[in-house]
């Protein structure tokens, strides 16, 4: 076995072809062995990483397994998915070259660039194949007007589907809805809820102007007091109708006493 040490520069890059996949890095210093089975490096300082796929920077960034299959980074790690447009920081990760799946761990903050979501969460493991993020521990994804809150959570990527359970919480705006489970269609922000279903809406009435209102009221107004004058002619009419019939009662009654008269002197 042979043991490598450069540790009297500053800067260190080296380039490497391996399994068709060209992997970089550098650092301040680099300490390291070589084997048949297995190879390990140890870069400390400024240490980056560079594959076809991930540019990953921390602290500490540590290769090992056969071809350098394993990265492992540790204090303030940065690091970008290219293929995937992701964006990621934490406090440590372990990355296979192999399967393509990113373990991050500790205060992780991810970025899917391409459709403007940010996720937090204490854990998250990002599958690149199947271009799948499955967060745990205080989870707090945001899109666009929600904030999604839980325990447990998966973003599917491709269909842009989060599925989320444990005491998750979804919040639009002022309106908010909570479920054993929650499903969202980042998409058509469709959203299932299963089990215990809660929620509180805002009716968007509440929030009518006042000068909408008092519109309303006069027109509500001027209608009874067409009404009130409909009655008051109404009642007018009858009253004419009652005179003009006691007019006319009051003819007939001359008339017959007239005739009673006339043939009376006659008589």
């Amino acid at each position: 076995m042979k043991r490598l040490t450069a540790t009297a520069f500053i800067f260190l890059a080296l380039t490497f072809y391996l399994t068709a996949e060209r992997i970089t890095f550098r650092a301040d210093s680099m300490t390291g062995t070589a084997g048949s089975k297995a190879d390990t490096t140890i870069l400390n300082g400024n240490a980056n990483v560079t594959t076809d796929s991930m540019v990953i920077t921390a602290d500490s960034i540590e290769l090992s397994g056969d071809d350098f299959r394993y990265i492992t980074a540790q204090g303030n790690v940065t690091g970008s998915n290219t293929e995937s447009d992701l964006d990621f920081t934490c406090g440590r990760m372990r990355y296979d070259r192999n399967t393509k799946i990113a373990l991050l761990e500790d205060s992780v903050l991810m970025t899917d660039n391409k459709n403007n979501v940010t996720a937090d969460a204490q854990i998250i493991e990002y599958n690149q194949n199947t271009e799948t993020a499955t967060m745990q521990i205080a989870v707090n994804i945001k899109q666009k007007d929600n904030v999604c809150t839980s325990a447990y959570a998966v973003y599917r990527k491709n269909s842009q589907l989060l599925e989320m359970s444990g005491n998750p919480q979804i919040v639009q705006g002022k309106d908010s809805f909570r479920a054993q489970e929650i499903t969202l269609n980042l998409n058509t922000q469709e959203i299932r809820l299963d089990g215990r279903v809660s929620g509180t809406v805002t009716d968007n009435k509440e929030s009518t102007p006042a000068s909408t209102t008092q519109e309303t009221e006069p027109q509500t107004a001027t209608g009874t007091e067409e009404t009130q004058e409909q009655q008051s002619d109404s009642e007018t009419e009858e009253l004419s109708l009652s005179d003009s019939d006691a007019a006319d009662t009051e003819t007939e009654s001359a008339e017959q006493d007239s005739q009673t008269t006339n043939t009376g002197d006659s008589e």
